[in-house]
């Protein structure tokens, strides 16, 4: 019954959707009714760190407790990624980096879709010291994304591309695979290095050469920006040093970072902590060639106010769809899918397809991978002991497919957030991303199983 009503919530939530509804209401009454009735059918809630003691004011104490829990993690990130993109602009660090990335990259500008692909292995590459998908899509958004534009690719085929890079979470530090190797019982190393990079290698070509075609092919239906063509230079009013404030993040979370382990005393690094100090190096930057200090100290402004327009359009959205994904699984659609594929009476390869299929949609739905394999994962072992098979054998698939579903998500922090740095929709990141993704989970399926 909770299944079935939680699809009735996405079905109209969707058509909502699709009307152009505001989403952030659409997302949390939508998550907000689905709590409701699913503490009037008795099914289990999500757990609060402190009830209220009355399960009316619970349900506000869920929105509470997420914007505790977002605001205090992700959304500072994001919020201070989004700032940072608004202070290098004003600056005229990002034109100083498309100016000196674009010497040597004139040999692509007739092949701007080749360029365009490349970024998705060396973005591949950055997840696995930057775990966070909506922190490097931001990063590569500082980055990559002005010099993409510049070489002649529209804002959709750049955005995708940068989103693609976040499809497989992978690596020592990634959340999903040390809860995929915890529930198998297998050293997280060697998962590593002998089932995801055999796993992932092929499925990132095949990546490449689909977003290839298919954003070329998207591209010569639209009219791109006349100055994306321009065969002109783009006047830069800035020094050229500044070029290395926008990739000074990415250049301090490799160097910190747990996979590279280049000091004998341990130093942690996060992102936001990152984009402060990157900050600061602007800053000082500015200082030196104003000499202005009043002007210097004013010009913070610029990254208040873009700290400020995240929140109150990506921070918000992530909150909102967390409250919908708190719907989702208290109504139980996930345990609702999984016995209706056990019913079926299908093997261990059968079994593995469907949940590397459901969790996949999960993730699209809640619009979180972490959420949805924390949520699957540990069925795991019981389905491999009752089958008498080993738990690695479909595990790895599930982890792949849990961050590949975030990809094609509306409601993903990384689609989110990249939308609003490029102004573009969503929906039409996920029409570019749908395609190619889809022909990976299809490949691994067939890879892996059979």
């Amino acid at each position: 019954m909770g299944a079935i009503i939680s699809l009735i919530f996405i079905a109209f939530s969707g058509i909502l959707l699709l009307k152009k509804y505001n989403p952030h209401a659409v997302l949390l009454v939508s998550g907000l009714l689905m709590l409701i009735i699913a503490n009037l059918l008795n099914y289990n809630l999500p757990s609060l760190k402190v009830p209220t003691g009355f399960s009316g004011f619970d349900l506000f104490r869920y929105i509470k407790e997420s914007f505790s829990k977002t605001n205090a993690g992700v959304g500072l990130m994001i919020m201070a990624i989004g700032g940072f993109v608004a202070y290098i602009d004003k600056i005229g660090a990002s034109d100083a980096l498309v100016y000196v990335a674009m010497k040597p990259l004139k040999l692509l500008k007739k092949y701007p879709y080749v360029a365009a692909s490349l970024v998705i292995p060396i973005g591949q590459l950055l997840f696995i010291a930057i775990p966070s998908a909506a922190g490097l899509g931001l990063l590569l958004m500082a980055s990559m994304f002005p010099i993409l534009v510049n070489l002649g690719v529209s804002k959709l085929s750049a955005v995708s591309v940068i989103t693609a890079t976040t499809a497989f979470g992978i690596g020592p530090a990634s959340a999903i695979t040390a809860s995929a190797t915890n529930i198998a019982k297998v050293d997280t190393i060697s998962f590593f290095l002998n089932e995801q990079i055999p796993m992932v290698i092929p499925l990132s070509i095949i990546m490449m050469i689909t977003y290839y075609f298919l954003n070329r092919h998207f591209d010569k239906q639209l009219e791109i920006e006349k100055q994306s063509h321009s065969n002109e230079e783009k006047q830069v009013n800035s020094p050229l040093i500044y070029a290395l404030v926008p990739v000074f993040p990415i250049f301090l979370l490799i160097i910190f970072s747990k996979i590279l382990n280049l000091f004998n005393t341990a130093i942690t690094l996060d992102t936001t902590t990152a984009m402060f100090i990157s900050l600061f190096l602007g800053l000082i930057f500015e200082l030196v060639r104003t000499r202005d200090v009043r002007q210097v100290l004013n010009s913070l402004k610029t990254f208040w106010n873009g700290m400020g327009n995240i929140f109150k359009t990506v921070v918000t959205l992530i909150i909102t769809a967390d409250i919908f994904a708190k719907g989702l699984i208290s109504l139980g659609l996930i345990e609702g899918l999984l016995d209706l594929s056990q019913s079926f009476g299908f093997g261990v390869v059968g079994i593995g397809i469907v949940m590397t299929i459901m969790i996949f949609l999960a993730s699209m739905l809640m619009g979180s991978g972490n959420a949805s394999f924390f949520a699957f994962g540990p069925l795991v072992p019981k389905i491999t002991n009752k089958l008498g098979a080993d738990a690695t054998e479909i595990i790895l698939p599930m982890q792949l497919s849990a961050s590949m579903g975030r990809t094609v998500s509306p409601i993903s922090g990384v689609l989110i957030a990249t939308a609003e740095i490029a102004k573009v929709s969503t929906i039409d990141i996920v029409k570019r991303n749908i395609i190619p993704l889809g022909v990976a989970l299809l490949v691994m399926l067939f890879y892996h199983f059979i």
